[in-house]
């Protein structure tokens, strides 16, 4: 949708165009995980953290949407979901002991895509609509 990134930066787009993606990617990561576990994927984990990770299957695509749609809800939720992401798996990983080499790997994933979208935040924030502003064109 050529409208979605108009008047957007290249640097920028690719920034806003990447955080997309991996929502979307994490979208399809929670929704086979719910396929292939049933509605209980998460059963080695405590019910507040198997709770989180089943609300990801319907988080991750509404931020992405609103950060498709250029509103800046979509930002700040996409980078709290990131943020808390990389300490749940942290959690997991370190504090559970759960799935050894793998899940150490993809806790050291989501960190640094954590640590990616803070310090993007900054940069795609101006090109973003909030209540009463629009974005920088």
């Amino acid at each position: 949708m050529v409208t979605a990134r108009r008047g957007m930066p290249r640097h920028v787009r690719v920034l806003w165009g990447g955080l997309v993606a991996v929502l979307c990617y994490g979208t399809v990561v929670h929704i086979g995980q719910l396929v292939a576990g049933g509605l209980t994927p998460y059963d080695w984990a405590p019910p507040w953290l198997a709770g989180y990770f089943t609300s990801l299957t319907l988080v991750d695509p509404l931020a992405a949407g609103l950060l498709w749609a250029r509103r800046a809800a979509g930002l700040h939720l996409a980078v709290a979901v990131l943020v808390t992401d990389a300490a749940a798996n942290g959690y997991a990983a370190y504090g559970l002991g759960e799935g050894g080499t793998t899940a150490r790997v993809a806790h050291a994933v989501i960190t640094t895509l954590a640590a990616v979208s803070l310090a993007a935040a900054p940069v795609i924030r101006p090109y973003l609509r909030s209540r009463g502003r629009s974005p920088v064109q």
